[in-house]
Order: C-alpha cells, then structure tokens, then sequence
C-alpha cells in the first residue's frame, strides 16, 4: 500500500534565505571555484531573499551544469559537506519542529530543490531527512560533464522529479504534503493533497489565498501570520508604552533579566483579567514576542479568538488531561521562543485570594523539566484594581487618579527537575519575592474586597473559602 510523504523546497523555506552564498563560499574553499567574486552577486542573492525565484535567476541556474563542466565531483561534495554545518544554522527553527511531527506520524520526508544534489545531500542527511529529489549534473572519469543528468528540478521538472521518486519508493502522492515559498512550484503543490506556502511569494500568497491553502511562516509557530514578514504581536508591541495607557501607572522593573534571545519560560501570579496585558506591557520592553498559554474559553470567543490565535497563543483545555499545550509550548521553545504561563491556572476566589502563599499547578515545571529553557518569575501586583474579577469590562477611566500596577522581573528560578511539586513550589517562592511586603501579610478582607474576587452575578457566600485547590493540570 503507498504511503503519503513531505516534500520540502530548500530556499526561502527550508532556509531563512538563499543557499547559494554559504554553497560559492564552499566551493571556493575546496577549491573549485576561483577567489574572486562575479560582480553583482551579493546583489543577486539579496534580491532573492526578498522576491523569491525570478525567470532570469532560474535561467542562470541551468546554465550552472556548463560551467561546472570539468569540476571534480568528489570536491563538490566536500565542500557540500563543508556548507552543511553553516546551512544548518540558516534553517528555520520551527521546520526541525515540523519535521519531526512528520516523522513521528510514519512519513518520509524527502528534501525536493533545484540545487544540485551533491551540493545539498550533506545538508539533508543533517537534518535527518529521508531523501533527496534534486538536479544532478552528468558525470564522466568522476568529473562533471556539462551536462544535467535527468531532469532540471525546477517547476513542471521538479513535480516530474518528484513523481518518478514516489513511484520508486511507493509513496502516494495524491495523499502527501508539499511545502514551497515559489509560484514556480506551484505545479507539485497542486499534485499534493495537502499544499503548504510556506513563507510565500507575493503571487504564491494571493494564490494560496484563492485556492484557501494555509500559509505558514517556519521562524514562528503555526498559525501565526505575518504582514510584511512581521507578525501581529511584533506590530503591537511598537505601541505597547506604559504612558500610553489610560487609567493606568505603570511601575516596572528588571526586564534586562528575561532573556534577549534564545528560550524562555515567563511565569506570572494571576490577580485579574489585565495580568496578561500587564506581562504583556513589560515583555513588550524586549522587542521579543511570546506565546501565552491561556483557557479554550478566550480562543473560542468571538474575534478575541482569532486575535489571540494570531499572537501565538496555546489552548489549554483544562480537566482533559491532555499534554498536546505542553507539547505545543515546548515546540516554541524548542524553535528559540519565549512561553509565558500563570501556574495559578486561574484567579483565586473568596479568601484564598488573599493568601500569602501563592499555590500554583505543575505546567511550568512540567516544561522546564521537559526542555531546560529558564523559568523567569514575574510579580504582579494592583492589577485586580484595574480590571477586578467582579467587572465585565477593566476600569480604565481613571484620568485623574490612575491605578499603580506594578511588575517585577526576578532571576531564574533554580530547579532540580526531580519533582514536579518541589519545583512548583520554587516558582510560586519566586514570584512571592517579587511582591511588595503587604503581599505576604496574613489579613482579613472585607466583605466589598471578597465580593470582588468573584464573578459578576455570583450568588454564593462570598465569605466562602475558594473550595478548588490548584494540582495537576
């Protein structure tokens, strides 16, 4: 019985960008090329890496094979091998992510470029692939020829190439995946029953927008989209000024601690509805997005859904006992991404709202442990001022008097990984050091302060003690 496959195009989706700078680097240290640079080359490249495959660029692509005419093939691997350990570097890091979700359903992944295979095979043995479907150059006395052996990979060649492959290895190509950045490609993604632009072309996009194909964007997680290769959070986040705010006085300190690049794991108290803009506000003080873990209820609603699907966020269906946002949040990390988590899961209610100790669930440790990123405590305090569980809509009215919010951003947490509840316990430590010292005295509240720890229209004793106590997600 065949089997579907994933067929990926090498630049521009795969890489960040084009292949053939590292690639004429590695040829010139082997030796096959000269020392000299052709004039305008770097002018060449840099186009492509904004508009994609152009005519005349493919042009002098096939012309490629004459010139290598002569060329010792045994070189021309080595310096493939040479520019693989770079190219890796320039892969994308959520098609490491994307791969491996294939991989782990039973597919073949099979790496389908222009680029002369002996060029790219190192590459693609790296990456873990299982295959190459790319053009090959004639041979004669382990010498090139001058010639294409086969067909050119490139538009109606590559879907042929990729066809003669799947006959070969059973694959079925009306049941396979295809992921391509070029309109050229266009022929192999309509031969495959799942298509997949993948930082599109301009007349890719408007096609895969016609035909309703998904476009995706491999330097962030799926489902985000980008506008001008920048995606919605990034776009918001250049208005994200505290003075901006009304009704609200911002206090923060220590952003220089949550890291400028490379993964992270945010985790902040919950004291209201604002808390996820108040992280927001001072996360946006880094440049750097990052993807919220937050309940089904807030992507199912109505337009809010959709926002939050496009910044990033991660469903959680709590009491299912799933571990796919777990998994989800690791991805992001694993692809350099920031996380941020409220391990308190919910806003406590009544007079657990006011306990000095803070209790909180096992995700956030559950992840470190998975992945290793560091765990960055924040402490958020005034928020529930703000927007208070007991109101529909936050209080943002206050001109004259605004609400003092303030967040505090600590050093890693120290974990052990060997106990969920131990690390849990660290974490919430953590986050209480960063409160002011009112947060840690035991009082009572009154009756207008416990009132407004619950939810608008709640009918029962609001004296009463939160009766769910936070433990395994």
């Amino acid at each position: 019985m065949a089997e579907a496959a994933a067929f990926f195009d090498l630049d521009r989706t795969l890489l960040r960008g084009a292949s053939g700078p590292v690639l004429s680097e590695a040829l010139r240290a082997v030796g096959v090329l000269p020392d000299r640079r052709v004039p305008g080359e770097g002018l060449v490249y840099r186009i492509f890496d904004v508009v994609g495959e152009t005519l005349p660029a493919m042009f002098i692509t096939r012309q490629m094979a004459r010139v290598a005419g002569g060329w010792d093939r045994e070189a021309v691997r080595e310096a493939g091998r040479k520019a693989a350990a770079r190219l890796m570097e320039d892969v994308q890091p959520f098609a490491h992510v994307l791969v491996d979700q294939h991989h782990q359903a039973g597919r073949r992944v099979v790496l389908a470029t222009t680029t002369p295979f002996d060029m790219v095979e190192p590459l693609a043995d790296a990456l873990g692939f299982d295959g190459v479907v790319a053009t090959r150059y004639g041979e004669r006395d382990g010498a090139y020829d001058g010639t294409i052996d086969g067909t050119f990979v490139w538009g109606p060649g590559k879907l042929a190439a990729v066809r003669e492959y799947a006959s070969d290895h059973g694959i079925d190509l009306a049941a396979s995946w295809a992921y391509s950045d070029s309109i050229y490609d266009l022929p192999l993604l309509a031969a495959v029953r799942h298509p997949v632009a993948v930082n599109p072309d301009p007349r890719l996009a408007a096609l895969a927008l016609l035909r309703r194909w998904p476009q995706q964007f491999l330097d962030v997680p799926a489902g985000i989209p980008k506008v001008a290769g920048v995606e919605p959070q990034q776009i918001m986040q250049a208005f994200a000024r505290p003075e901006l705010v009304p009704g609200v006085r911002f206090d923060i300190e220590g952003t220089e601690r949550i890291p400028r690049k490379g993964p992270a794991i945010l985790v902040g108290n919950h004291r209201s509805y604002f808390d996820p803009l108040a992280m927001g506000m001072a996360i946006a003080q880094t440049g750097r997005p990052v993807r919220f873990l937050g309940k089904k209820e807030v992507f199912d609603a109505p337009v809010v859904g959709a926002m939050a699907t496009a910044m990033g966020g991660i469903r959680v269906e709590r009491g299912t006992g799933s571990d796919e946002p777990l998994q989800a949040a690791a991805d992001a990390l694993e692809g350099g991404q920031m996380v941020a988590i409220m391990p308190q899961g919910t806003i406590p209610r009544g007079r657990a709202f006011f306990e000095p100790e803070l209790k909180g669930r096992w995700g956030a440790a559950r992840l470190a442990a998975m992945t290793k990123a560091p765990v960055i405590p924040i402490g958020l305090w005034g928020t529930e001022k703000v927007w208070p569980r007991s109101a529909r809509f936050p209080n943002l009215l206050a001109l004259t008097d605004r609400h003092p919010v303030r967040i505090r951003v600590g050093d890693p947490v120290e974990l052990k990984y060997r106990s969920p509840d131990a690390d849990t316990r660290r974490i919430m430590e953590a986050i209480v050091d960063l409160l002011p010292r009112e947060a840690r005295q035991r009082r009572d509240p009154t009756p207008e302060e416990l009132a407004r720890t619950f939810p608008p229209g709640y009918k029962g004793d609001p004296d009463a003690e939160d009766s769910r106590r936070p433990g395994r997600d």
